[in-house]
Parts: C-alpha cells; structure tokens; sequence
C-alpha cells in the first residue's frame, strides 16, 4: 500500500509532507530520526509543519515513535495488523534501532485502579552486526 493509500483509508488529507513522510519510512524499513527524514525529504520539510505531521501520524497508528533517550526519538512506520506494544533493541555502537515485533510484551499486574493500554520497552545493548567490532574492543 503506498502512502496515498495509507492516508486514505485513514480518513486523512493528502499533504506532501505526510506522503513524503510515509514513503520515506517504507523505503528505509528501519526507524529514523527526525534529521534522517529530514534529509530525505529535501526541500519540503518544514520543522513545525514536520511535529504536526508527524503528532497526526503517531495519533492515526500509521507511525510509531520510539524514545531512546532525552535527546534521540526515532520513528517507524506500523505495517498492516501491528501490535501496538512491541519491544525495540536499541545498538550502543551503531545506534540503530530494530522493531522485535517476535519478543512478547509482557501485561504487567497492576495494583489499583491502574489499567494498561500500552507498554513502551526498549532494551539496549549491542546488535549482532556490532557483536564483533564490541568483542575485539573489549580484548584489546
């Protein structure tokens, strides 16, 4: 489904920076930060026209957004039945971040009137392309 779609069987208007958003995670499979959109996206992007597109996009489930940290937010698009909740691994060497959408999340028990709706899990580590450039440091 290509953007255009998306958007339309969400009910939503058509703007260039939501399609170019949207084309632009499919093409990369993998989540990125506002400043690698906003190289792709070349001459459109706007940084406020950027927040709101991307606060429609987060609240219509087309996008998913992911905090690493207090200064790093990465963002990937949900593909076609994507469980909300999934856990991402976060690299420390190259900083990439990968969707394990195969790793369960757990329904935690909350005491109280507290009713879970989401859980946000990020683990960090090293990934297996990184597992061997972290061996041989750690070695040396």
């Amino acid at each position: 489904m290509n953007a255009t779609d998306i958007l339309k069987e969400k009910g939503l208007k058509k703007s260039a920076q939501r399609i170019s958003v949207i084309t632009i995670l499919q093409q990369k499979l993998v989540p990125l930060t506002e400043e690698e959109i906003k190289e792709d996206m070349g001459e459109i992007y706007d940084r406020v026209t950027f927040y709101r597109t991307m606060q429609v996009l987060v609240g219509m489930g087309i996008v998913h957004r992911i905090v690493v940290d207090n200064t790093t937010t990465k963002y990937a698009l949900n593909t076609d039945g994507e469980n909300k909740s999934h856990v991402h691994f976060y690299c420390r060497i190259c900083h990439a971040v990968i969707c394990l959408k195969d790793v369960p999340v757990h329904r935690y028990q909350l005491h109280g009137n507290y009713k879970q709706e989401d859980c946000e899990v990020l683990i960090k580590g090293v990934c297996p392309a990184c597992m061997t450039f972290d061996s041989d440091n750690e070695t040396k």
